[in-house]
């Protein structure tokens, strides 16, 4: 990877092989189209032919104004720009020329360390009424307040419709204009980091959705036809070019919108043979530019590896945890269905081992299961785990996107969950509105029409059909209401959710990151005093940090010693109580 980021003044700019560029007065254009017989380029009323290269892609340059409007001409089928920075209107119209340097940068940012990371998870069309950037934005001032300090933005990459979770987009490169502008996303980045909060995002690199994917028409050998993912049509990581779409994405998203940081979706589908794999040199082209801030990459990984995230190997941050979340969402709902059975068997055993080492499948054999799953956790570092008792998945793959507050045996057992998550040494990550106690569902919503909503109804209903716990409709995807009930409002007890919840991070900036600063000493100490309580102990070069918490039941033996710095309840005489202690 040749190619630069560029920083002239205040401008930020992105040099992509794929895609329109501006160049001089005018613009360069490049698609890899292998195969096609004529590519041409619409800018406006003009035709420009594209000239094919040795490496498959077609290039031309033409004079072109900002903003105008463009088209490629592949093989007489005028289709969108795959890498466009912007669409004029919808997934199938023209590309927009965006001209990346026209915004400028009024401030200076140096980023955060990521064992400062308070991760808050965040739909921009759900968050605000508005669903923009610009209301977004807004919001922004109360999160810095509580003690968040970084939000990761679900997939903004353009998608069909107005409305979806982001994880069906088609357009890698061009913010969905449902949000805003890509200024204004710029402007809702410049806004965080001047209240000391990092801009992370999600982005999708397993597939693309299944209306406006048009890479299928320009270059078939992008994919691979003998594999399909889950969501679709299998890609072809052993192609440079393909390679280079990704890859450049990164750096562009990184580059031009002064991010700090990606989530990769799902890369256990990002199947890849070649040395080194997609996912290695990927980061590797992240590492090895000087960006003048910390960069953050974590993943989203089924498969429970270490590899990806030894400090040694200088790749990627952090992984998120389904298994933490898996034990928690277990002991507070008794729930045993799908693939919560093997965490129902003993889920206070898994939350020790989880807050002890970080993953509870580690290749272990964990009945009912039959198949292993996991690699041992032993020498990544605590906040290596990003541990969440929510997300957008674990709420809204479930049928009617409940939240824990509303399936949860007793809400006071969430309330030392939230407390635990907040304080532990691992990475913690909110999703939206669960600072506020919020018990409004996030639901699985789509705006597709046709025959393809037709299908996405009949798949989601079916998709729940053989779950014995559930009984009635599944919300109507497609509905503008399951998307309107799917906004975070306050929960009756907001205030006291958002005290909670400022205390525990004023507690883990003042007292808890210092340690985790200062290194792991020895390894974690974590005890079952009951069958729904324990005692963790993280030992740092600098102190240790002690949690006491009763899940349920109270701790068996005597009272504890020491004075607590943060406690809710009272752990001697409440079965939901938690304490903690830095020594």
């Amino acid at each position: 990877m040749t190619r630069e980021s560029r920083i002239e003044g205040s401008t930020l700019h992105f040099r992509k092989s794929w895609g329109a560029e501006p160049e001089g007065e005018g613009w360069s254009f490049s698609v890899w189209a292998p195969g096609a017989q004529t590519v041409a380029v619409l800018v406006g009323e003009a035709r420009h032919a594209m000239v094919e290269e040795a490496d498959g892609y077609h290039r031309a340059t033409a004079p072109a104004r900002a903003d105008a409007e463009y088209l490629l001409e592949v093989d007489g089928a005028r289709v969108p720009d795959p890498a466009a920075r912007a669409q004029v209107g919808d997934v199938h119209g023209p590309s927009r020329l965006v001209d990346p340097r026209a915004y400028r940068w009024s401030s200076q940012w140096t980023g955060r360390p990521w064992e400062e990371a308070v991760i808050y998870e965040m739909h921009v069309g759900t968050f605000t009424p508005e669903g923009t950037f610009a209301a977004a934005a807004e919001r922004l001032p109360e999160l810095a307040r509580l003690g968040v300090t970084a939000v990761e933005l679900m997939p903004v990459a353009q998608f069909s419709g107005d409305r979806g979770w982001g994880y069906d987009g088609v357009l890698p490169y061009a913010p969905h204009p449902a949000y805003g502008t890509p200024e204004e996303m710029k402007a809702f980045v410049e806004v965080a980091q001047g209240l000391g909060i990092m801009v992370l995002l999600d982005v999708v690199y397993n597939h693309f959705g299944p209306d406006g994917a048009y890479l299928h028409q320009i270059a078939p050998r992008f994919f691979d036809e003998a594999r399909h993912t889950p969501w679709g049509a299998g890609i072809d990581y052993t192609q440079p070019q393909v390679r280079r779409f990704f890859i450049e994405n990164a750096l562009y998203w990184l580059t031009e919108f002064r991010l700090d940081g990606l989530r990769l979706d799902a890369v256990d589908q990002i199947r890849d043979p070649s040395e080194p794999e997609l996912l290695v040199e990927l980061a590797q082209a992240v590492r090895a530019r000087d960006w003048g801030r910390p960069i953050h990459l974590t993943t989203e990984d089924n498969r429970n590896i270490t590899r990806l995230h030894h400090p040694e190997a200088g790749l990627y941050t952090g992984e998120w945890n389904d298994d933490y979340h898996h034990a928690i969402h277990c002991l507070m709902t008794c729930e045993s269905e799908g693939y919560y059975a093997p965490y129902a068997v003993d889920p206070m055993a898994d939350l020790c081992l989880s807050l002890a080492e970080g993953y509870v499948e580690q290749g272990q054999e964990r009945p009912p299961k039959s198949e292993r799953r996991g690699e041992p956790a032993e020498g990544l570092p605590w906040p290596a785990f990003v541990n969440f008792n929510q997300n957008h998945d674990q709420i809204g793959n479930r049928a009617r996107g409940e939240r824990l507050l509303t399936l949860a045996d007793d809400p006071r057992g969430v309330k030392v969950a939230h407390v635990l998550l907040l304080v532990a040494p691992f990475t913690p990550m909110l999703f939206m509105g669960e600072e506020a106690g919020s018990r409004a569902p996030f639901q699985f919503f789509v705006d597709f029409e046709g025959e393809l909503a037709e299908a996405t109804r009949k798949g989601r209903a079916e998709e729940f059909a053989d779950f014995e716990s559930f009984t009635g409709r599944v919300p109507d995807p497609t509905d503008p209401a399951t998307f309107e009930a799917s906004r975070p409002l306050d929960g009756p007890d907001a205030d006291e959710w958002r005290e909670l919840t400022r205390q525990a991070l004023a507690l883990r900036h003042e007292r808890v990151v210092p340690l985790v600063r200062s290194g792991r000493a020895r390894p974690a100490q974590v005890q079952r005093t009951s069958p729904r309580s324990l005692t963790a102990s993280w030992p740092f070069c600098d102190g240790t940090l002690t949690v006491r918490a009763n899940l349920g039941t109270r701790a068996e033996g005597g009272a504890a010693s020491g004075e607590a710095v943060l406690k809710w309840g009272n752990l001697e005489t409440n079965d939901y109580a938690i304490e903690v202690q830095v020594s």
